[in-house]
């Protein structure tokens, strides 16, 4: 049954909140896919629904440290339907900064009768000890404190050190800001008061308050990170080139190619997924490109016979961990495990070696994640080419989100020996 199947009568969007967390927790489904099913379900405006993701997203980004707070409150085992209501009231306090009569009434309002009490106790302890919880964050340890696997903080502390560590950590936290790129061929005409530019970086805006649905639509600008430009820059597109992307939806990357080059470009966009072809057409047809062709194709398979050695450039934007972009994935975090990132590396090398065989003798391919984990990055590229060398490594870059202000990214451009 669907949430509003169970209960026709209008809920609050902490009551959402705290039913979507329990959703979560059980698995088998996204943060953003649990907002967006709860906002049409029920009808909520965009401001509940912006306060539903804040409460929800919130929640997940400070796991960790919200559960210390309640553990700390509440020693010993608390029901878990429990549990999640006390993260809607203590992220409501000590993440979102809300009105406390509010936050906590309301939240104990939604507990049933028999546990009003140890809910409210709770809630309204964490008031009177804020203090002291503030005081002592900054001594909790570094997975507590940011609300990451521990796991995955010792990784990052080997690769990148303690003081990296951190500030990657404490970026992945924030909220993530909304970028979008303008479309050189379809520009906005006049800006709104709420695009910012983005300084050195020409047709890139950020953007305060909703996404422009219309620009959007338009095709006037297309809603991504920063971060999605350093594949796109090392492929350096150039007009008339016969280019392959091929991971390629929803199309950002084939989109932002178009853009650089006019849309002068011929342009395969392949991905594996046939449900995702209609949006990753509907988004190309909208960056306004002359020669566009999307086909499905997985390529964990070998390169079909026709696309061997045709084209002068490969774009490979792999499944990956979304390492680099947990600021924005805010529940990525809790999926993964080391486990799971070696059978990603594993995947990666095999599209790679496959894709590979698309690009001609003096060709250009670019592999890139999203991951900052050099197991899916450099590791990928050089086992890559231990086997194939007719490639070389011209270039690659290593984006870490602090650094960048952005989201993290990996990219590598080698090119294919030409034929004596």
């Amino acid at each position: 049954m669907t949430m509003a199947a169970r209960n026709p009568e209008h809920k609050s969007v902490r009551a959402l909140a705290w039913e979507g967390l329990q959703r979560w927790s059980r698995g088998g489904i996204f943060a953003e896919t649990i907002v967006a099913r709860a906002a049409q379900e029920n009808k909520l405006s965009p401001a509940d629904r912006a306060l539903l993701q804040a409460i929800l997203y919130n929640c997940l980004r400070h796991l960790t440290r919200l559960d210390h707070i309640s553990r700390t409150l509440r020693p010993g085992k608390l029901e878990e339907s429990l549990r999640w209501l006390v993260m809607v009231g203590l992220c409501q306090l000590f993440v979102m900064h809300q009105a406390e009569h509010a936050a906590v009434s309301e939240t104990v309002a939604l507990a049933p009768k028999r546990a009003r009490g140890v809910v409210n106790a709770i809630l309204r302890n964490s008031i009177r000890r804020r203090a002291e919880f503030e005081a002592a964050l900054s001594k909790l340890p570094l997975h507590v404190r940011y609300s990451t696997p521990e796991w995955l903080v010792q990784r990052w502390v080997a690769e990148f050190g303690p003081a990296d560590t951190e500030a990657i950590l404490a970026w992945n936290v924030q909220q993530a800001p909304l970028y979008a790129r303008m479309n050189p061929v379809h520009p906005v005409q006049e800006l709104p008061e709420n695009w910012h530019p983005v300084e050195n970086l020409p047709l890139w805006f950020r953007i305060d308050g909703p996404v422009p649905l219309e620009a959007v639509k338009a095709g006037q600008v297309y809603i991504t990170d920063p971060s999605t430009r350093y594949c796109v820059e090392l492929l350096a597109p150039q007009p008339g080139e016969k280019v392959l992307d091929a991971c390629a939806a929803p199309g950002g990357k084939s989109a932002a190619m178009l853009a650089a080059t006019r849309g002068q470009l011929d342009l395969l966009a392949t991905d594996t997924a046939p449900h995702r072809l209609p949006a990753l057409r509907e988004n190309l047809e909208r960056a306004g490109g002359s020669s566009v062709t999307v086909e499905p194709f997985d390529w964990t398979q070998p390169c079909p016979q026709p696309w061997q050695g045709a084209f002068d450039a490969v774009l490979l934007d792999v499944p990956c961990s979304n390492s680099g972009v947990l600021q924005r994935r805010v529940d990525a975090r809790w999926r993964l495990d080391a486990a799971e990132i070696t059978r990603l590396a594993a995947l990666q090398l095999c599209i790679m070696q496959n894709a590979a065989a698309a690009v001609r003798p003096g060709g250009r391919l670019v592999y890139s994640t999203c991951s900052i984990d050099r197991e899916e990055d450099r590791a990928v590229v050089d086992a890559f080419l231990a086997a194939h060398p007719e490639f070389t490594l011209e270039r690659d870059y290593l984006a870490l989100p602090h650094r960048e202000q952005a989201d993290g990214a990996y990219a590598a451009l080698l090119r294919r020996a030409a034929q004596s």
